[in-house]
């Protein structure tokens, strides 16, 4: 990646935006979906003759894993990245939840990562691991990779990521020391 000198910012946009999509969560949504009608469909036809307690048990659990399976997987269908003058925004599915705001004054440098996968995180979706810092993972492909100034690392899958870093080098405070444009 071609690194750009400071004068170039009025080359990059006021607010930059990107996205990622995995269209495959959609299918472990679908899953979700059938445990919870499932659950439903046990709670109002049920013809078991053991007791209403192992009936109302599995009336819970397919409920309680439908809709654990269905919003966990529909909150990392996509990712949206925002950045303008002040912050980098990040908001995962349709409600935008969950949400990160991380101040570019907090970023001490950015790196474009050409291959994020899930297995490097231990799956898809918001993650943190002690050695790498913390995630949010939709797909596999290109990345960003913030270094923050208190020693922390954000990763984020996100198309154009190499244009990402370039919009946010450009606009981090020259006056920080150790900051990477």
């Amino acid at each position: 990646m071609r690194d750009h000198l400071r004068g170039d910012e009025a080359a990059y946009p006021e607010i930059w935006t990107g996205r990622a999509t995995n269209r495959a969560q959609w299918l472990a949504a679908l899953v979700g979906a059938a445990c919870l009608a499932l659950g439903i469909e046990l709670a109002i036809d049920s013809a078991w003759t053991s007791g209403i307690v192992p009936l109302v048990m599995s009336v819970v659990g397919c409920i309680a894993a439908g809709l654990l399976v269905l919003f966990g997987t529909l909150a990392f269908v996509h990712v949206a990245v925002k950045v303008d003058k002040d912050c980098l925004e990040v908001r995962c599915g349709h409600i935008g939840l969950p949400r990160r705001r991380i101040p570019l004054s907090n970023v001490a440098g950015a790196e474009f990562v050409p291959r994020v996968t899930p297995r490097q995180w231990g799956g898809w979706g918001y993650r943190w691991r002690p050695e790498k810092g913390t995630a949010v993972v939709v797909r596999r492909g290109e990345g960003v990779v913030l270094r923050l100034w208190d020693g922390h690392m954000f990763t984020i899958t996100v198309d154009n990521a190499e244009m990402a870093v370039r919009v946010i080098r450009a606009r981090l405070r020259p006056s920080l020391p150790g900051a990477t444009h």
